[in-house]
């Protein structure tokens, strides 16, 4: 027997048809919508492809038109579970005729730029980001490439395409608002670095606007930013309480910025909300379990998923989207620590 008689053949389309009774073109319709055939006969093709184990060639199938029926996909960190609900909303309203390409931009505008044209060299058929602020050159590939696009990290005015969010300005604002509602005049607050985190910024100046509506001081040393973790959130809160006068509340941009500041506000035995009131953003367990149980800001970010998911697929099948800007709102959840 000859080495290339040992190789064994990779199941071809002509074998899927042969096994499910039907020709290739209909094989080749069925890849492209499962809908364009009787229920029955998509299931022999179905188990006809699991029998051979065949695997269609998206990039080959797709040299006429130029495009994949792939969907490229980028967040800030894959390592943030905060971005899993959005994936997770994407990936069930596409389902398996578009499947997803996930990339991690590293919180960098450069990494987002490098993910893009790597996205576009794969022939993807639309684009999802997190982000809302870009390189020149990532709007001019993206406007180029002439498909659709969401973005899901902010309610932005300028879209590359289409936005699915809500306002970071406008819940941040309302979290500052809430705050002082109850009291708080010296109020501080801590983020992420802004470089490169178009929402960090935009927290920050909702909270700035906040204070302004309510004739307070914007106090510079009350506004730093530091490093992500529960370490960010316990430096966050022995800095404010470093002031004089100390703060009567924290306003930390993040779950688990919050969760480090509790902790540290625990460990130094500080009585919360009495003496220190302490909130965050980005609704998760964490702050739900911890005790005492963190009020919080919660962004409906499965449902921002679901959404762009479901704008794109519209303007795939050509028709257009009205609105092309979706705000799908914010909820400031109340919990013990404030």
């Amino acid at each position: 027997m000859s080495k290339n008689a040992s190789v064994r053949r990779a199941p071809r389309m002509a074998d899927v048809a042969a096994m499910a009774g039907v020709s290739g073109m209909t094989v080749s319709r069925v890849l492209r919508d499962p809908t364009c055939v009787t229920p029955e006969t998509l299931q022999r093709i179905e188990q006809a492809i699991e029998a051979t184990g065949y695997v269609a060639n998206r990039v080959a199938g797709s040299l006429a038109s130029r495009r994949t029926n792939i969907v490229g996909l980028i967040v800030p960190s894959l390592r943030n579970s905060l971005f899993v609900e959005t994936i997770q909303g994407v990936s069930d309203v596409l389902g398996t005729s578009h499947p997803l390409m996930i990339a991690d931009s590293g919180y960098s505008l450069a990494g987002e730029e490098a993910a893009i044209r790597a996205f576009l060299g794969q022939r993807v058929c639309a684009v999802v980001l997190h982000n809302t602020t870009h390189t020149d050159r990532s709007r001019v590939m993206l406007r180029e490439a002439g498909i659709p696009c969401v973005e899901t990290g902010n309610l932005t005015r300028q879209p590359i395409d289409m936005v699915a969010s809500f306002s970071n300005r406008k819940a941040a604002r309302a979290m500052t608002a809430y705050l002082i509602a109850r009291g708080h005049r010296r109020i501080g607050f801590a983020s992420l670095p802004t470089d490169d985190n178009d929402r960090a910024e935009e927290r920050r100046a909702g909270y700035q606007a906040a204070l302004s509506r309510a004739r307070m001081p914007v106090d510079p040393a009350l506004t730093i930013e530091v490093a992500a973790g529960l370490a960010g959130g316990a430096e966050a809160l022995t800095y404010f309480l470093s002031l004089t006068p100390a703060v009567d509340a924290v306003f930390l941009s993040g779950d688990v910025l919050a969760t480090g500041a509790v902790l540290e506000a625990k460990r130094r035995r500080i009585a919360i909300p009495k003496r220190l009131a302490i909130v965050g953003t980005d609704d998760s367990d964490l702050q739900e379990r911890i005790s005492p149980a963190v009020t919080t800001l919660r962004f409906p970010r499965y449902d921002i998923g679901r959404r762009a998911a479901s704008m794109l697929l519209t303007r795939l099948d050509g028709r257009p989207v009205d609105p092309a800007s979706v705000d799908l709102g914010f909820e400031i959840v109340e919990r013990a620590t404030a």
